[in-house]
């Protein structure tokens, strides 16, 4: 009988172990993918920092930002950033 339970209490102690392994173990593989990191357009964050308002023109070329200054003044988001950015 003392065999009996000994064996009972084995099994029972590798079933439990086994079920608490596999559970480590499990992944839900539907889980969205982490969000990219974006990073901003430096010469569009120029452009609002100066006060002024950013229009995306797109074409077949591409996109294009013309930065609308709060002079009345428009121009090319990168023409003014390179322009108030010199690499002197």
């Amino acid at each position: 009988m003392k065999t009996c339970c000994i064996k009972s209490g084995a099994t029972a102690a590798a079933t439990l172990s086994l079920v608490l392994i596999s559970g480590c173990g499990s992944h839900d593989t539907s889980a969205a993918p982490p969000p990219t990191v974006k990073l901003a357009n430096p010469a569009s964050v120029y452009c609002v920092e100066l006060g002024g308002r950013l229009e995306i023109i797109r074409s077949q070329q591409g996109d294009r930002g013309l930065c609308h200054l709060p002079d009345g003044s428009v121009i090319d988001e990168w023409v003014l950033f390179r322009r108030d950015h010199s690499q002197e």
